[in-house]
């Protein structure tokens, strides 16, 4: 847990000088309240912004940030330097995981606050949204622990970061694509949130769905680490 720490102080030190990583963490919180606040149009879902920038925020910070984040010091030594140091990968990861799960968890509170949520169902949004953030975080050790720079680790990771994120607000008019989109994680916490706001039953194919999309993620971080290892 030392090790850990000292790692996750590192990455908020790190971060704090990389405005690019720090915008990654309060641009849809930001828009959301923005837009929840100049916008109001007829018929339109309440507090339907801060539940699709809510998305978008699961779907595409904690991903692009562990991606860039890992490439970065695969690319520059630094992981090397840490893990002959002492820094187990295990600790590491721990390390990295906590800060960025906390930053997006930070973003979590603005939505659940713009979305009016209170009590039980406040506790249950935030569940959702780190249950999101946690298998954003897997795929984008994945592509991290794949990559050999951070330009690749980009081509890779922001294709996939955009139909995570946006594939449930295109499902919202499209049939086909609602489909298709129903085997993503981010297309069931999209639905997650409507129960939520809705105040109806979630169904047991949410969990199951995030669940698979979770052990595929795991499985894959896995399988990168054991083929290609952190350093």
């Amino acid at each position: 847990m030392k090790n850990a720490y000292i790692v996750f102080k590192k990455q908020l030190k790190d971060t704090s000088r990389n405005m690019a990583l720090c915008i990654q963490f309060v641009m849809y919180p930001v828009m959301a309240a923005i837009l929840e606040s100049a916008v109001k149009i007829d018929n339109m879902p309440e507090h339907f912004f801060a539940g699709m920038f809510a998305v978008m925020h699961v779907g595409m910070g904690p991903l692009c940030v562990m991606t860039a984040v890992i490439a970065e010091e695969k690319e520059k030594n630094t992981l090397r330097i840490l893990l002959f140091g002492g820094v187990k990968p295990a600790e590491y990861l721990l390390g990295i995981g906590t800060y960025i799960l906390s930053a997006c968890m930070a973003g979590g509170v603005v939505f659940a606050l713009l979305g009016e949520y209170r009590g039980k169902d406040f506790l249950v949004f935030m569940a959702v949204m780190a249950s999101g953030i946690i298998v954003s975080m897997l795929f984008g050790a994945v592509i991290g622990i794949y990559s050999k720079s951070q330009v690749s680790a980009t081509a890779v990771a922001t294709p996939l970061m955009m139909v995570f994120a946006f594939l449930p607000m295109l499902g919202m008019f499209n049939k086909t694509i609602a489909r298709a989109a129903d085997l993503a994680y981010s297309q069931q916490i999209q639905l997650l949130f409507n129960h939520l706001q809705a105040g109806t039953a979630i169904e047991p194919k949410n969990l199951i769905v995030i669940g698979i999309n979770f052990a595929i993620a795991a499985a894959g971080f896995t399988y990168a680490y054991r083929k290609c290892g952190l350093a």
